[in-house]
């Protein structure tokens, strides 16, 4: 999540520069969904699911940011990198400080679902509480806070449907 120089790679979004940001939907031979579980630093009570990504560093590109932090967040590196299906724009408050970021969500598929964090950041060791995969099914009855908040209705219309032709934009998310 919170990753890298993020003066780097921003874009703007209004009068705000953005966070350019590479997310994975990863799934699983079995159609299961891998979610990071984070938290606030110092308050693992405020907790949420997420999927793995991050910021790009330097001039990589967002599939190349994609990888990089999936493997750095997961350990899986056996991955085929699928088409952007969605977009967003969301802004939110942790660990003292408030990230606005511009976020593409990358369809990635990997029979490797052993998990082991590779290069966590100090920020992510303290605030990154481990991963699961998940079937839509597990999703859609979760009672904890997943981001993006519609990502059960999404994963499901993706399973149904496949990819979209063109990347879907998301609702903004402002926390």
């Amino acid at each position: 999540m919170a990753h890298g120089d993020v003066a780097h790679g921003h874009v703007a979004h209004g009068d705000v520069a953005l966070r350019r940001v590479a997310r994975v939907v990863l799934l699983d031979p079995a159609e299961r969904i891998l979610l990071l579980h984070g938290h606030e630093p110092g308050d693992p009570s405020d907790a949420w699911w997420f999927t793995p990504g991050g910021g790009l560093e330097g001039d990589e590109s967002r599939e190349q940011a994609a990888l990089r932090e999936l493997a750095e967040e997961t350990g899986i590196t056996d991955v085929e990198l699928g088409p952007v299906l969605w977009h967003r724009v969301c802004s939110f408050p942790f660990a003292g400080r408030r990230w606005d970021q511009d976020e593409w969500y990358y369809l990635a598929r990997t029979s490797q679902t052993a998990t082991a964090p590779t290069a966590l950041t100090d920020l992510e060791r303290r605030s990154v509480a481990g991963a699961r995969w998940w079937t839509c099914q597990e999703l859609a009855e979760a009672h904890e806070t997943v981001y993006p908040t519609r990502l059960a209705e999404l994963l499901r219309r993706l399973l149904d449907e496949g990819p979209p032709a063109d990347p879907e934009t998301l609702d903004t998310e402002i926390v």
